[in-house]
């Protein structure tokens, strides 16, 4: 007797509600006919048959907060390297030949990304594919996806290795896309037959001959061929971040991630005390942070900031109070990451001699739940933690759940923060204001405007800026630029109507106010920095191509 086959019949034969039934029963069963292995729930809805399937849909989407911004996340991550030489970081895990062996620089190799990145031998392609063939398993659409490229700075690589592994990405998308759609709805019968569902879904030769299935699609192909054919795919490229260091941006660099449809950097400051910067043997300062910045947000990128927490003291507080109070900051988003330290780097060294001393869990959650007092409105924290095992580390915070050990401190404090994740409407049932807001605030020599639609709960904002200086024709000295326009609810399928807010139309009415705000401040151009698979949204708007970005004469 098939164990998955038995469990699925008894699930809808017994009208199992939730994921939480699904996994009670299967447990159940698993004591009476005690399989090898249980199955996961991709498993379990790889082996139902079409009635089943239609009624797991309705109860089988899992890691909801995953799409609660309205796009499906998906991590690529590059092959195994290490840093620009300038980059000797003391507390940085990983790299080639590190004491986790030769994994992409930052990462031990034992994260969720890094696994599946390892096991798609670091192919762009061959890892958004598997990524979306999950996503189908999982209920969860993938229409409009969030690519973000991992892997240490991604700058510091061989242009040519850029480029190619961005185009691959965008061709990835696309040939999901056209393999397993028709007339915009999934053909689940020739992904099932492709995928070889019928075998059991973590076979090592049913991986093995997926991976060369899929390599033998790859091609040749071209990036501004696959950008254009990615408009109107099923699979589509909302938004494409790249991670890199201060030091290695500068103006070629910003131009040519614009060219490869970037719309978000991860900038690692790590740092706002440039004594910290040198003790650690980060390879830059604060004055290369500050330029980057700059340069990056003039250029109309979002700018989400990796810090790190060093030392469990009031001044390294006060440094985190700055990123807000001095603008060459405020970040648009920010990654908290206590200091971890790692077997075979040089910080776990000077830990065995006594010359560090480690941030406990206690500590950083102290600090953090105090700094997300001054923490603005404009902001989303991101993460609080890397995403690496806590027992690979010798010293540091030691639990996985840091997050949740700072909401809950902050709620035992009465701190509420106001940043932008604990204010999405997915995330919290009060009353609705559909009332239009404006911040305003000074950013790297230039205005930010910060325009929502309600502030508890959050239902969609703008990024609008007028940039300091012109650094591309595109942009004249009388332009503002959107560098985000994002409305929250649940992922749904792009054209799909549907109760979400996305189909409200509070994307229009946000970029209404802009223009209005553009016009009042005596700007007659607007520009958006737009995804790949966005354009077309763009262009019902009225904005039409302008070089990487889509623009609107406001006369």
């Amino acid at each position: 007797m098939d164990f998955t086959k038995e469990l699925n019949s008894l699930i809808v034969e017994d009208k199992v509600p939730t994921i939480e039934g699904i996994l009670k029963l299967r447990d159940g069963l698993a004591r009476k006919l005690k399989p090898k292995q249980l199955p996961s729930l991709i498993s379990i809805f790889a082996k139902a048959d079409r009635k089943q399937k239609e009624y797991l849909k309705k109860i089988l989407k899992t890691k909801p907060n995953r799409t609660l911004s309205g796009v499906s996340p998906v991590a690529v991550m590059t092959m195994p390297s290490n840093c620009p030489p300038q980059a000797m970081c003391t507390f940085c895990p990983g790299g080639l030949k590190s004491q986790f062996g030769d994994t992409p620089k930052s990462y031990t190799g034992n994260e969720p990304a890094s696994m599946r990145a390892r096991r798609n031998l670091y192919d762009p392609y061959l890892q958004v594919f598997n990524r979306l063939e999950h996503y189908v398993l999982l209920n969860q659409d993938i229409s409009k996806c969030d690519v973000i490229v991992m892997g240490g700075t991604f700058t510091a690589f061989a242009k040519q290795y850029q480029e190619n592994f961005v185009k691959y990405i965008f061709k990835a998308m696309n040939d999901f896309s056209g393999m397993f759609f028709k007339n915009d709805e999934l053909d689940y019968e020739k992904f099932s037959n492709f995928f070889e569902l019928d075998k059991e879904f973590r076979d090592e030769e049913r991986l093995k001959k997926i991976i060369r299935k899929v390599s033998s699609l790859k091609g040749k192909c071209g990036l501004k061929e696959e950008q254009k054919r990615n408009e109107k795919s099923n699979c589509r490229v909302i938004g494409l971040t790249i991670e890199t260091r201060p030091d290695c941006v500068d103006i070629k660099i910003g131009n040519f991630m614009l060219d490869l449809g970037a719309t978000r950097i991860e900038l690692g400051i790590q740092s706002m005390d440039d004594e910290v910067l040198k003790y650690f043997r980060r390879g830059h300062g604060t004055r290369e942070s500050v330029a980057a910045i700059k340069l990056l947000r003039n250029l109309g990128f979002k700018l989400n900031f990796h810090y790190m927490i060093f030392y469990n003291t009031k001044k390294e507080l006060d440094n985190m109070k700055k990123l807000f109070s001095d603008e060459n900051y405020r970040p648009d988003m920010l990654k908290i990451y206590p200091c971890m330290i790692f077997p075979g780097t040089e910080l776990h060294e000077e830990f065995k001699k006594g010359n560090y001393k480690e941030v406990t869990t206690e500590q950083a959650a102290e600090m953090i739940s105090e700094f997300i007092r001054h923490v603005e409105r404009y902001s989303r924290i991101m993460r609080i933690q890397r995403d690496i095992p806590p027992k690979l580390a010798e010293g540091g915070v030691d639990r996985s759940n840091l997050r949740q050990y700072v909401d809950e401190l902050c709620k035992k404090k009465g701190i509420e923060s106001r940043d932008i994740r604990a204010r999405e409407i997915g995330r919290n049932e009060k009353i609705i204001d559909d009332n239009i807001y404006v911040d305003e605030y000074n950013a790297s020599k230039g205005k930010e405007f910060f325009i929502s639609i309600g502030k508890d709960p959050l239902m969609g904002f703008v990024r609008l800026r007028f940039p300091s200086e012109s650094l591309r024709e595109e942009i004249t000295n009388n332009s503002g630029i959107i560098r985000e326009l994002h409305v929250y609810s649940s992922a749904l399928k792009v054209g799909s109507k549907g109760d979400s807010y996305q189909h409200k139309g509070c994307g229009k009415r946000l970029m209404e106010k802009a223009e209005e705000i553009c016009r009042e401040n005596g700007k007659n151009k607007l520009l958006v920095i737009s995804g790949v698979g966005v354009k077309e949204y763009y262009r019902k708007l009225g904005y039409k191509d302008d070089g990487v970005y889509v623009s609107k004469s406001l006369n």
